[in-house]
């Protein structure tokens, strides 16, 4: 071999070697889920369509693990312990409850999770310097739903008895005696209804009904707004039942089928978290990582289901809205 051919085979030698360590060091990232919305639901595309953006793309080098998607109640320790043992690189739950499973069973594996209120919670610290193995989105619920109720109060201005359905579970006294404060206020009496299990939810929306309560306003919860999940649509057949004006917390509510939705866009939340988990698989610690809270909000009416409960809108509020659903 002349000194050409040892310099060429040596060259080429080159550069094979580094694509052939890097074939062999291509990490496959497992993510878990413990979350209320199916696999299909838009939200969850939105959040893999992000991660795939960053860089993280499923069936190329990442995989979903099964069994996180619609989770309920009755089963959220085991699916938590299930989740755990199938050793994830990281774990997209929330809200509180799911959370709360996960939190239980590991100091170590990253949880980026969604709740209420974040710190109030007990799952980080600060929201800047969240320590631990939590961090995620806060979603100033408390706040949001003062002004979901003002919303409400303006939509149906003669109404002097509205009622706010929380999620017993998660709702706190104080927060729910605030909302009353202020209804007062205003000259409307409000009604607290709390609903423990998704099996009260329609008998709590008929007895709010039968309470001559004009008006409901749905507190924050996945029990009552997640879009696509089944305790959503018994809550859109109750409303239908009895012709009354709602409003929830999600505004892709009121592009399906409800009167009015305002807060963050689920979608956006998810993104939000995508982009959280391609820090964590990029090697940041979620200690490292500040809770985030939802930067836009948006009013969606939709006229359709108003004029379906005889309900006249009135156009100041209407004008201010994002989106009008015609």
């Amino acid at each position: 071999m002349d000194r050409r051919e040892f310099i060429t085979l040596l060259g080429g030698a080159a550069a094979t070697w580094p694509l052939t360590t890097h074939a062999q060091e291509r990490r496959i990232y497992r993510l878990g889920f413990l979350v209320p919305p199916p696999r299909t639901a838009p939200a969850v595309s939105a959040f893999l369509d992000e991660l795939r953006q960053n860089g993280f793309a499923e069936g190329d080098n990442l995989t979903i693990i099964p069994g996180g998607f619609e989770v309920t109640d009755d089963h959220l320790a085991k699916q938590a312990v299930a989740l755990i043992d199938a050793a994830p690189d990281a774990i997209v739950a929330g809200p509180e409850l799911p959370l709360q499973a996960l939190q239980a069973l590991t100091h170590t594996v990253p949880l980026v999770g969604m709740t209420e209120d974040m710190v109030a919670a007990g799952f980080v610290r600060s929201l800047a310097r969240p320590g631990g193995n939590i961090t995620g989105i806060s979603l100033l619920s408390p706040e949001l739903d003062g002004k979901r109720q003002d919303i409400l109060i303006e939509m149906v201005p003669e109404a002097r008895r509205v009622a706010a359905v929380a999620d017993g579970r998660i709702t706190p006294t104080f927060h729910s005696e605030a909302l009353q404060q202020a209804a007062r206020s205003r000259g409307v009496e409000l009604s607290i209804f709390s609903v423990k299990e998704p099996k009260e939810i329609q008998s709590t929306i008929e007895t709010a009904k039968a309470s001559n309560c004009e008006a409901i306003n749905f507190l924050a919860s996945p029990m009552f707004s997640v879009p696509g999940s089944r305790n959503y649509e018994v809550v859109v057949e109750a409303i239908a039942a009895i012709r009354l004006p709602a409003i929830f917390q999600w505004p892709e509510t009121a592009e399906a089928d409800s009167l009015a939705g305002y807060g963050p866009r689920l979608t956006d939340t998810f993104r939000q978290r995508a982009r959280m988990v391609a820090k964590i698989f990029r090697g940041t610690s979620p200690a490292d990582i500040p809770v985030e809270q939802p930067a836009r909000f948006e009013l969606v009416i939709n006229l359709k289901a108003a004029n379906a409960i005889g309900l006249n809108v009135p156009a100041g509020l209407v004008a201010r809205a994002d989106k009008v659903i015609e």
